[in-house]
C-alpha cells in the first residue's frame, strides 16, 4: 500500500511538472488587429418612438392624471395609496382642475390636491397605460 501511494504520488509530480513546462504563457492581443479581422456594424439612427415614450416626453416630471400608475403618486405625500387610487378610478379628466371634483373627497384630500395643482398634467388617455388593471397593480415587486 506505502508503495502505491508512493507510485500515485510520483505521477502526479510529474504530470504537474510537464502540464506546467507545456503551457505557453499568456500573450496580449493586438486590438487593431481584431477590429480589422471583424467586419464593421454601424448603427443606424432612427427617430423610430413608441406611443409610449411620446406620452412620456410630454409629461417631464409631472403626474399624468389619466396616464400615471399608483406608484407614481409615492413621491406626493399624503397621496399613495388611497388617494392615488381615488384619482385613478375617477379618471379621465378633461383639465387638472377636474380632480378637485371628484365626489367623496375629505376636506384634507381636496386640500392636499389644490397645494399640487402644479405637480399634475392631464393628456388623453393612452390604451399603453391604460390597460388591464396595471394602473392599479403595474407588477413590480
Amino acid at each position: 500500500m506505502k508503495m502505491w501511494r508512493s507510485v500515485v504520488t510520483l505521477m502526479g509530480v510529474v504530470f504537474f511538472l510537464v502540464t506546467s513546462v507545456a503551457v505557453s504563457p499568456a500573450k496580449a492581443v493586438d486590438v487593431t488587429t481584431v477590429m480589422e479581422a471583424t467586419p464593421r456594424v454601424l448603427a443606424a439612427e432612427t427617430t423610430r418612438r413608441n406611443e409610449a415614450d411620446e406620452v412620456l416626453r410630454k409629461v417631464g416630471q409631472k403626474i399624468d392624471l389619466n396616464n400615471s400608475d399608483v406608484r407614481d403618486f409615492r413621491q406626493l405625500r399624503g397621496f399613495y395609496p388611497k388617494l392615488a387610487s381615488i384619482i385613478i378610478q375617477n379618471a379621465p379628466y378633461e383639465k387638472v382642475e377636474d380632480v378637485l371634483n371628484i365626489p367623496g373627497l375629505t376636506e384634507a384630500q381636496k386640500q392636499r390636491l389644490q397645494a399640487n395643482l402644479d405637480n399634475f398634467v392631464v393628456n388623453p388617455p393612452s390604451p399603453v397605460f391604460n390597460e388591464g388593471d396595471e394602473r392599479y397593480n403595474p407588477g413590480v415587486y
